[in-house]
């Protein structure tokens, strides 16, 4: 998951997703909307975010404050840190374990090059992969302080050379480490739902996109840049909320007469579901 809000006093609302709400961050010139553009793709947006606007009426506000003290350099590399336990975990988990490693006075690039690498697999467990990422982060720890005096790299390009770093979570840490857009966040939700919603393509065919990295490149020739930073959050509730993986619920979408896709998985399930109980024995 990609929202990187950490529950403690140290780290906090520094490393999650700017919202709609917060001050436009460093982005270039912004492009012109191409011809490629979906159909009423701004009535859907706009749809989309009425509908989450009135489900965070219900949530809790949080009254921790983010600690601007945290020395840049320290921040950036505990941003790494929670985008890399953030792949294939939800997002409490994820909570869990940076904060675990911030109490131990681990989220340093000296502090996790001298842990031990067991010591971090307790800490950080029940993330996905686990193991891996222990090791993946003694990796980065290493590869930080040799390369980047402890800080971590401020590119693309160097940010996926990394250890367990893909796409994702490299524009994930260049828009939360350095305030810096250089494309949209994809994960599962907005992969899913930009393909229900005819939204994204292969090259050259109509054929969905087949991971969201392809789902990334699509969305970008057309969504203005104003749009690549919000996105992700809007359709990662949206999805959880409304847009479900399995039976999504288009009934309570006010979205669904633009939406292709409308109906047709939650009425296709209901179908696998009568065939298999009428084959069912007596």
């Amino acid at each position: 998951m990609l929202f990187l809000k950490i529950s403690s006093p140290y780290f906090h609302s520094c490393f999650s997703l700017p919202s709609e709400k917060d001050p436009m961050i460093c982005t270039n010139e912004l492009p012109q909307i191409s011809s490629e553009a979906p159909a009423h793709w701004k009535m859907v947006l706009q749809g989309i975010r009425q509908m989450r606007s009135s489900a965070d009426e219900h949530q809790p506000v949080s009254r921790e404050k983010a600690a601007d003290t945290v020395p840049p350099k320290e921040r950036r590399f505990a941003v790494l840190t929670s985008s890399l336990l953030s792949s294939q975990t939800k997002e409490h988990v994820t909570r869990g374990a940076t904060q675990r490693l911030g109490e131990n006075d681990l989220l340093t690039a000296d502090a996790m090059d001298k842990a031990d690498e067991e010591t971090i697999k307790k800490l950080i467990y029940p993330v996905g992969f686990y193991k891996r990422k222990a090791s993946n982060l003694k990796k980065i720890a290493n590869i930080c302080l040799l390369k980047y005096d402890g800080d971590i790299p401020s590119s693309i390009e160097e940010l996926l050379l990394l250890p367990g770093v893909g796409p994702k979570i490299a524009h994930l840490v260049m828009i939360v480490g350095w305030n810096n857009v250089q494309g949209i966040c994809v994960d599962t939700h907005v992969h899913r739902i930009c393909n229900r919603l005819g939204w994204v393509s292969r090259p050259g065919s109509k054929q969905k996109t087949l991971t969201p990295e392809e789902t990334r490149q699509a969305l970008q020739r057309w969504l203005p840049k104003e749009e690549w930073v919000p996105i992700n959050t809007l359709l990662v509730g949206f999805g959880r909320a409304i847009c479900t993986p399995l039976r999504p619920h288009c009934g309570d979408c006010s979205v669904n007469r633009f939406c292709p896709s409308a109906f047709k998985e939650t009425s296709s399930l209901s179908s696998k579901s009568k065939r298999f109980t009428s084959n069912k024995k007596p």
